[in-house]
Formats: C-alpha cells, structure tokens, sequence
C-alpha cells in the first residue's frame, strides 16, 4: 500500500519530532482532503491555520504557476514587483509603514524581538532589552521565540534560555503592571492565544495594555500569526479591540502553503533597524510573495470577511449547543473561525474518533479541541461536524 510505503520512508529517514496520525494525504480540493485510499475527509484544520482559501484554490495556483514560470528567486540584494506589491498593500490595510519579509512565524517574531531592542539600544538606552510575554503563549521554536513563549513544556530539554524576557498572567493587567519596569523594552502578545488554549483577550485588558506601553514609551507587539489574515473576521484581530501595536508579525494563513511571514511596523520603530542590521536569503522572494498577494486581495475583501464572520457565528453557536446538551463539555470560546471547544479531558481521543469519521479536528493542552477550517467553509459542512462529535460525546 501507498501508505506503508510513505510511514516507513518517514519513519525511517525524518526525525521522529511529530506525532503523526497515521493518513497520508495526497491531494486536497478547496475544504476537503482525500487520504492514499481515497477516503474524504473534511478539514477543520486547514494545515493548523494556514490553508485560509482552502487547498489548491485556483486564483492562488495560477498565481504561483504564473510567478513560477516567470521569477522565483533574485535575493534582497535587489528588487523585485511581487515584493514590493506585497509590502505597500500591507502596510495600506494596516497601521504600519515599514514590513520586513520572512519564511515562517517564528523568524518574524524573531524579528520583531531583534527590532524591539534594537529600537532602544540606537537610542543608548542599552539597558532597556527586557520583553513581557504572557503565560500559555506560543511564539515559535527558534531559541528567541521558544524563550518568548510562556509554556515550559515546550522548553525541556533546551535550557538555559536567553535572558531578558519574563511572563505574566494573560488578561491580568495588574500582573503587567507590576513586572513592567523601566528595563522594558516591550510587551508581546497574542491577541487571541491560539496554542495556549483558543483564548481571546479582554477588551478593556488590551486597551490597558496600550495606554500602559504608551505612558512608558514602551512598545507593543501584537503576535497575529495565527488569529490575523482573517482569521477572527477582520483582517486582523486587533481591529476588533480599536487598539493598535507598535509592531505586529503574520504568517500561516498569508502565503496560504507556501512558507512566508511578515513584520510589520511604525514609521517610529523601524529605526530600529538599518542597513545590515537584519537579513533573510529566502525572506520575501517573488515565488511567495507573488502568492501572499492574491491572498490578501482575496481575504480583505470586505463581503469575505463579513462571511467569515456570519460562519463564524453559527460554529460557535452550534458548538454551544453541544455545550449545553452534554456534561462532558465545558464550553466554547474564541473569535470569528479560530473557536475552541473545551472539554474534561482526553482531546487526543476525540481527534482520532474524528478523524476515523472523516473530519480533521486539532486538539492542544489537552482539553481543548480547536477548530481553524478554511475561511470558505460553509454551514453544511459544519452542520456534519457537530452531528459527529454529538455521537462522540
């Protein structure tokens, strides 16, 4: 079988770092997904947040065919349209006026970590390197963003940490408060914490936090990896808040596959850096930037986000429901199609019987099943995914 053959070529030559579920997939079709059987499945995980438009969505093919066969790679010793295309139509739907292009997540968070201290150490205040993130965060697994990141069990193993960064309660302002001190240089947060548990911040909490950084000159980063790119029903989550960072990275869902993050910035703090102070070989090439483009064009349409938000709406009330007719079920929280449904325990075993009924669910910390499908998912398909965990729970 197919199947075999592709587990033990895995098995035997990939470091064994994931635990994987035993399905090959070998081709995927807007929200579906069909294994090396040719079972369907319908995904509500979408590459853990990152297939926003689904899979093989043809504008973003013909786009990638189109920059493929024409550029895919020149360096950022020179210039090239895609990119430049990309980074004045981010900073136009944004608060920014400066984005610096990486490949993942973690090396824009790496980035922003860079330019925060870097931002104060050109100003001589060369004692002002200390980040605040918060508990249950999760920033990445380089060792600046696995340091960044407030859960210990992702650390075992690779101590000591680099030093200057301390954690605080999420949505405790008084904790903030009282570790922020005049060695800040800024405060770093997820405005929905996605891996820590699907947990959205508070409002007032995150208005507190800006007019906090702004009394202290601090500055603030605002992690939308995962919540951003419409992921919560506005192109960003932070425009839910009416409050703005200082600095904000994206990834995932913007090159919908193809690997590519951004920081984003003020005109204020991308002092910060200058010419040879950051770098990236692969950061930004037209390849991946000419995809990123047909995705925002896309995702910031106004009528598309306003759907994600009417979908979003109804999964989370369905989820609700289940809520309310089973004891097993805690609750569900979260924004727009990045929900979460907490339950007593044993995520792991309700993501196997899902998957095993053709639905790909994620589950993190144990007792949360996390739901990211494609932004183009439709109430059919949600209605069969609340039927199955109905006959699960």
């Amino acid at each position: 079988m197919i199947v075999n053959s592709i587990v033990k070529k895995t098995d035997d030559f990939i470091f064994q770092t994931y635990m994987r579920q035993g399905k090959a997939f070998v081709k995927g079709e807007g929200v579906f997904l069909w294994d090396e059987d040719g079972k369907k499945y319908t995904d509500f995980l979408a590459g853990i947040a990152v297939c926003g438009l689904g899979h093989c969505h043809p504008g973003i093919t013909e786009a990638i065919c189109r920059q493929a066969s024409t550029l895919i790679h020149v360096s950022n010793l020179f210039y090239s349209m895609p990119q430049a295309d990309l980074a004045k139509a981010l900073c136009e739907k944004s608060f920014a006026d400066r984005v610096f292009f990486s490949n993942s997540g973690a090396e824009a968070n790496e980035a922003a970590i860079k330019l925060a201290r870097r931002y104060f150490q050109k100003k001589g205040e060369k004692n002002r390197f200390r980040i605040i993130t918060m508990l249950q965060s999760f920033h990445g697994r380089t060792m600046a963003t696995l340091t960044a990141t407030g859960q210990d069990k992702i650390k075992d193993g690779f101590y000591p940490m680099l030093e200057g960064f301390s954690y605080v309660e999420f949505n405790n302002f008084d904790a903030l408060k009282k570790e922020l001190d005049d060695s800040v240089c800024a405060v770093m947060l997820e405005p929905v914490q996605g891996e820590g548990g699907v947990i959205p911040a508070d409002e007032a909490y995150l208005k507190a936090v800006r007019n906090l950084c702004d009394e202290t000159g601090t500055l603030l980063i605002f992690d939308e990896i995962q919540s951003g790119m419409g992921r919560c029903g506005t192109l960003f989550a932070h425009e839910q808040y009416g409050v703005t960072p200082d600095i904000m990275t994206l990834a995932k869902a913007l090159g919908n596959g193809l690997p590519i993050g951004a920081m984003l910035a003020t005109a204020q703090a991308a002092t910060g850096f200058d010419f040879g102070s950051h770098g990236s070989t692969f950061g930004g090439t037209p390849l991946a930037t000419a995809a990123a483009l047909e995705v925002l064009k896309i995702i910031s349409d106004p009528s598309f986000l306003a759907q994600v938000q009417k979908t979003g709406d109804y999964f989370a009330q369905k989820l609700a429901g289940l809520a309310q007719k089973h004891k097993s079920v805690v609750g569900v929280r979260g924004k727009g199609l990045l929900l979460g449904l907490e339950i007593e325990k044993d995520a792991a075993k309700y993501v196997g019987q899902m998957l095993e009924k053709g639905f790909i669910i994620n589950g993190i910390q144990d007792k949360v099943l996390r739901f990211v499908p494609p932004l183009i998912i439709e109430e059919k398909e949600i209605d069969c995914l609340i039927d199955a965990l109905d006959s699960l729970f």
